[in-house]
């Protein structure tokens, strides 16, 4: 069965130390398999594990810097029956 969307999103000016915190505490999630992100809009849960794609870009215009990761995988047992593509050549 699918699980419905869920998404959590959090922009906030902070500092690089508290930035810091944030990305030690995003690697001990990662190592003990649980994500929990939360703030005073929502929160989320995710478990990750088996092989994660990783995704890194860095980018600098003008005065504008900017690097992104994205860390993504499937979560195993979700594969749902996908519905048949049939074609009819006659």
């Amino acid at each position: 069965m699918r699980q419905p969307k869920t998404t959590f999103r959090h922009d906030s000016l902070q500092d690089r130390e508290t930035i810091q915190e944030f990305l030690n505490a995003l690697i001990k999630g990662l190592d003990k398999g649980e994500l929990l992100f939360s703030d005073e809009d929502g929160k989320i849960e995710m478990h990750p594990e088996g092989l994660l794609n990783l995704k890194v870009t860095a980018s600098q215009d003008d005065n504008r810097h900017r690097v992104d990761v994205r860390i993504s995988w499937q979560v195993a047992g979700d594969t749902e029956h996908k519905s048949i593509v049939k074609v009819n050549g006659d």
